[in-house]
């Protein structure tokens, strides 16, 4: 695979289109993409991003019906015509648009609806005429400009919606025609996105949501048949499929994806979404809340990498700035890669991931408005402010489309994480990889190195430098650039008791102390681990449990192989035990279903909560003498917590007496720093 700045260059479609005009109006041909794994493709094979902006064809999307009304095709053409080339005039980089084939064309006029989910007032043959009148010219006339065009159905999704219910039939015929349309099907230039942020499904399980497998499975399902339908017409455009709660959530595609060829997914993202960070509101410009980057990328991880380790992505909707600007649909800032705020962190995860394609959804006539003279402290605009979307994002779609070469000579290589990484077995974990430049400078060259582990049945590099945890154990991954290396100890561990990954608040908030493995639920709350695309536990006899302190909260051990905290699951009480060994081969739920261990999705210990308890480990085992070769596992069973002292009689903490043994000490001492400690 040949390797791209993940863009096909703007200037450069102006060299292989080839734009055709005929009596019947205009139409350009553009390079055909197709989908190969989770990539986007031209036809050398090189991967393309594509990067772009969004255009709504109704009055009031067109600043606020102060440009045309009345059913005027002609205004509405010539106004968003016009915007197109006054955003390429203004210097953006843009070869996609997003286009909304809006209601207001093709619902009857004068029919009172509830929001745009409402299609009770939808006149198909309206729909036909102002798809050929409207959405069809609209298209060809951005494609006559090196532009992509990415197609969005009428309006967007009920609150809740089903297969063979109103709103999938409806879907089904507004794409059966649009599928058929000679100008449209096997247009190069022309993709579709099917659906607008659905939100919540009925589910196999007789329930509307948004999160469980029963859910995706008929989401799988809907999108399906409509995919099915447009391909028997012998339609081949890329097909962009949305998921469910906003478009948010992609994790059971995973397991059920829509099959056939050319098939990608359509994703929405804003501040607040993904453990990403919002504007606190009202607050002034920094006052965000949210899990910065290690939030962002942990929610990124979850519900998009299902879907995005297997095909591409596109976003087709995402901004951000200030409130005080009220020009944008998010509120948060650019903020640091890494660090604190939105934008720039997006912008990182998209790039690592390599197969994102993405656009700014800020109003058209804002964007035709930019004009690259930078701003000051104090007098900042919405579009020439840094914290806010347009700034950085013309910027940045300037260097995905130009490149963004070297500067200087490199000294050397290193790991933002440093020289050692625990990673939760079954997940992604990103590294960064940064050039340190003889100036001092680093540039992040993550997505352009080449990596290697020394065990890829244990860790497995995917690409741009996320690596999978395969199983339980130990590589050293090593990474090249520039005529350099670097390595990193890589281990992958099912039940890591390592803070950032051991979750103490999964349900109320809890804390965790890594260095005593000592844990404080909130009440009635549960801490443990999450497992975004599930981990395979049906290799194995047992999952052993083991407590290193007295049970005074009445602590459960728990399995989930659904993904929704709130349904039956495997629940094993320690009651007056520290070691639970729960059989995975006849594993069962706690109302006596049958669980399946090959995708578990959570697993911990919920407590009454407020009174700490130490967790001594969790392991999986096929030994049926599953306590053999722990050594310390008798002071989990027999041995009480006591006081720890350091030899001159100052107390250090409480701890298990006999857990010293596994720093190969003789009972009755323990080591803190440097010092050996008396237990007493």
């Amino acid at each position: 695979m040949k390797k791209v700045n993940y863009d096909i260059l703007r200037l450069g479609l102006w060299s292989i289109c080839f734009i055709a005009f005929s009596c019947v109006g205009m139409a350009a041909t553009l390079p055909q993409l197709h989908v190969d794994g989770r990539y986007l493709k031209n036809a050398d094979g090189e991967i393309v991003n594509l990067h772009g902006f969004a255009q709504t064809y109704s009055p009031w999307f067109n600043e606020r019906g102060t440009k045309w009304n009345n059913y005027d095709v002609a205004g509405c053409l010539r106004y968003n015509k016009q915007k197109i080339d006054e955003i390429i005039s203004a210097g953006w980089k843009m070869d996609f648009v997003r286009l909304h084939m809006d209601p207001y064309w093709s619902n009857t006029p004068g029919v009172n609806t509830e929001g745009e989910g409402d299609i009770s007032a939808f006149d198909f043959n309206r729909f036909k005429k102002y798809l050929d009148e409207v959405f069809v010219p609209m298209a060809e006339y951005a494609a006559s400009k090196g532009m992509y065009v990415v197609m969005r159905p009428p309006g967007v999704c009920p609150k809740e919606i089903s297969v063979g219910g109103t709103y999938h039939n409806y879907l089904k015929k507004v794409w059966h025609h649009v599928a058929s349309h000679s100008k449209l099907k096997n247009n190069s230039a022309v993709m579709f996105e099917l659906a607008n942020e659905p939100i919540n499904i009925l589910g196999s399980d007789g329930t509307y949501g948004s999160s469980s497998q029963a859910h995706f499975d008929k989401c799988s399902q809907f999108f399906q048949e409509i995919v099915d339908d447009m391909r028997s017409l012998g339609c081949n455009n890329i097909i962009w499929i949305p998921g469910l709660a906003y478009q948010s959530n992609y994790s059971g595609y995973a397991v059920a994806p829509v099959t056939g060829k050319d098939i990608g997914y359509a994703v929405h993202a804003y501040p607040g979404w993904f453990g990403s960070d919002a504007e606190v509101p009202s607050a002034e410009l920094g006052g965000v809340q949210g899990g910065g980057y290690d939030g962002f990328i942990a929610g990124w991880q979850k519900q998009i990498a299902p879907v995005s380790d297997i095909a591409p992505i596109i976003v087709t909707e995402m901004d951000w700035a200030p409130a005080k600007y009220n020009s944008s649909w998010g509120k948060s800032i650019t903020g640091e890669a890494y660090g604190e705020g939105f934008g720039a962190n997006f912008k990182t995860i998209v790039d690592r991931s390599a197969n994102v394609s993405w656009l700014l959804f800020t109003e058209p006539h804002l964007l035709a408005q930019f004009k690259d003279d930078a701003g000051s402290q104090g007098k900042y605009t919405f579009l020439n402010d840094p914290q806010a979307c347009p700034w950085p994002i013309y910027h940045w779609y300037k260097e995905y489309a130009g490149g963004d070469a070297e500067k200087g000579e490199i000294s050397h290589l290193e790991f933002r994480e440093g020289d050692a990484v625990t990673m939760l077995t079954g997940s992604v974990y990103p590294l960064t990889l940064n050039a340190v430049y003889a100036d001092g400078h680093k540039r992040d060259v993550s997505m352009l190195a080449d990596f290697v582990s020394t065990s890829d049945d244990v860790v497995r590099s995917k690409c741009a430098g996320n690596l999978f945890a395969v199983s339980d154990g130990c590589a050293t991954v090593t990474a090249s650039y520039g005529g350099h290396k670097c390595s990193i100890e890589a281990t992958a561990t099912t039940f890591p008791l390592v803070s950032g990954i051991f979750n103490p608040s999964i349900w109320e908030t809890g804390s965790f102390d890594e260095r005593t493995h000592t844990v404080v639920t909130g009440k009635y709350g549960f801490a443990g681990w999450n497992y975004a695309s599930g981990v395979d536990m049906s290799g194995y006899k047992y999952c052993v449990a083991v407590l290193g302190s007295d049970n005074d909260v009445q602590v459960s051990f728990r399995l989930f192989d659904i993904d929704n905290y709130w349904t039956d699951c495997s629940i094993n009480d320690f009651k007056d035990k520290r070691v639970i060994a729960v059989n995975l081969k006849e594993l069962k739920s706690d109302k006596g279903r049958k669980m399946d261990p090959s995708h578990i999705y959570i697993a911990g210990f919920w407590s009454l909560g407020g009174r700490p308890f130490v967790i001594n480990r969790v392991y999986l085992t096929n030994n049926d003498d599953y306590l053999a070769g722990i050594d310390d596992i008798d002071a989990a069973n027999e041995d009480e917590i006591v006081d720890v002292y350091t030899m001159t009689g100052v107390p250090v903490r409480r701890q298990v007496a006999r857990s010293a043994a596994t720093d190969g000490l003789p009972r009755g001492f323990y080591v803190v720093g440097n010092e050996k400690i008396a237990i007493k």
